[in-house]
């Protein structure tokens, strides 16, 4: 049994959740007593890879795959798979992985689970933890099939430094032909997805008007932050559906979550609960999310988050 993780990339330099990612590819080897082989497409650079351990990674390097296409790149990981032995592949919970996920299910025969958040509690029969119900509940999950698929949740293994000298191999892959209709709206925009993003600064109706949203894209700058919105704000047309949060929206796992001028509706509330850190600032006291906060802000968001973006600024400026 050997182990096969594949990292997405952006820009042709790995995503952020790929140390999470080969972190967990890394301890499930170990645990397997196999080898954790990397597969990356038109990388540059492998150094940050080595940090966390892959024994071996396999390298293309293809114009023709410059463009994220679901159908090629599942193809191309079958391929790598079935020349180098591998049971078990492991991918990221971004949103180009959630495009591969069904197809690479469907090619290998095997069974996939999703939102994983932890290695297997047994390995006869293969059982892992992962979130359901739009994070607000943990099942636990077993695959019987030879081969096996796992996406792993954002933010919820963390990653372990393991520095290793892998051997790096030149993969040539035999790139198909693909008639997948695809359109990526997240990558529409040189900015960091929420899907992606560490940290997500969030706005509700209390912004009153999508031209005030020139704070909230200003904090998010600060912090490298992925910027999102309640329902009512991308049904009002105030911000485009991508940035949608909840439970009917995109559910969030961030180790920092900022919600300005939100309620708190339980179906936000839901789509948001896993996240590790959650700050409100709202006008209101009684206002749900307050409930749910790990800190909280009440004021007015108009002269609250200038401050903290100031006052954020200040700080990276001495500490950089």
């Amino acid at each position: 049994m050997s182990v096969l993780v594949y990292i997405e990339s952006k820009n042709n330099k790995p995503k952020k959740n790929s140390a999470e990612v080969i972190s967990y590819g890394k301890e499930l080897a170990n645990k397997l007593s196999s080898e954790l082989t990397v597969l990356t497409i038109n990388i540059d650079d492998s150094t940050e890879i080595n940090k966390y351990g892959p024994d071996k990674i396999l390298k293309i390097d293809d114009d023709s795959l410059n463009k994220f296409d679901a159908k090629r790149f599942a193809d191309i990981i079958f391929q790598a798979a079935n020349k180098f032995s591998i049971s078990h592949v492991i991918i990221g919970g971004g949103v180009d992985s959630k495009y591969l996920a069904p197809i690479l299910s469907v090619k290998f025969q095997a069974g996939y689970v999703s939102n994983v958040v932890d290695l297997p509690s047994t390995l006869e029969p293969f059982t892992v933890r992962r979130t359901s119900f739009s994070n607000k509940s943990f099942c636990d999950a077993s695959i019987v099939s030879d081969k096996k698929i796992i996406s792993l949740s954002n933010n919820s293994f963390g990653s372990l430094e393991n520095p290793s000298t892998p051997e790096i191999v030149d993969f040539k892959a035999n790139v198909i032909e693909s008639d997948l209709k695809q359109d990526s709206f997240d990558s529409a925009k040189d900015q960091i997805t929420i899907a992606d993003a560490d940290v997500v600064v969030s706005a509700g109706r209390g912004l009153k008007g999508p031209e005030n949203w020139g704070i909230i894209e200003d904090l998010a700058e600060t912090l490298g932050a992925a910027t999102a919105c309640s329902k009512p704000v991308s049904d009002l047309g105030w911000r485009p559906h991508s940035e949608h949060v909840g439970q009917t929206g995109k559910p969030v796992s961030t180790n920092l979550y900022i919600a300005i001028g939100i309620s708190g509706a339980i179906q936000h509330l839901a789509g948001v609960s896993s996240s590790k850190v959650k700050v409100v600032i709202n006008t209101d006291p009684e206002a749900p999310f307050f409930k749910a906060a790990d800190y909280g802000i009440v004021g007015d968001a108009f002269e609250v988050v200038p401050k903290l973006n100031e006052k954020l600024k200040a700080f990276k400026a001495e500490n950089n």
